[in-house]
């Protein structure tokens, strides 16, 4: 039977990018050293993982596909679709500005989100990709 391929639910999407987040805080603060850049690559490629689920969206029940294909998004799906969060992460230990960059490029994400008919977000918009509960 084939899944349901309409849009994910705006707040399981944050809770799940939510739950990524906190993953990727409590590795920088474990291992600081390399914590930080593991944690981008961890958010560039999450997305790949698991069938096109990252740890957040493999306990919350979404997965990234591709569009108009509807396959399981890939590694180059996810690092296409994650650079506009990644990105902010890398610059966020910059004093003042890295946390005003980080912050904004967060909100701008979620009110792409919450305007868009599919619920797309700009990284969705550019690597041809959608969430959909499943």
């Amino acid at each position: 039977m084939p899944e349901d391929r309409g849009k994910a639910n705006l707040l399981l999407r944050a809770v799940a990018k939510l739950m990524d987040f906190l993953l990727i805080a409590a590795v920088m603060q474990v291992i600081p050293q390399v914590g930080y850049l593991s944690g981008v690559v961890y958010l560039l490629i999450s997305d790949g993982l698991f069938d096109g689920r990252s740890i957040g969206k493999k306990i919350i029940r979404l997965k990234v596909i591709s569009v108009p294909g509807e396959s399981s998004g890939t590694f180059r799906d996810s690092m296409i679709r994650n650079i506009t969060l990644a990105a902010p992460l890398l610059l966020y230990k910059i004093p003042l500005f890295g946390w005003i960059f980080l912050v904004t490029a967060l909100a701008l994400e979620f009110l792409l989100m919450l305007g868009n008919e599919e619920g797309m977000r700009l990284g969705d918009d550019l690597a041809h990709t959608k969430v959909i509960e499943g």
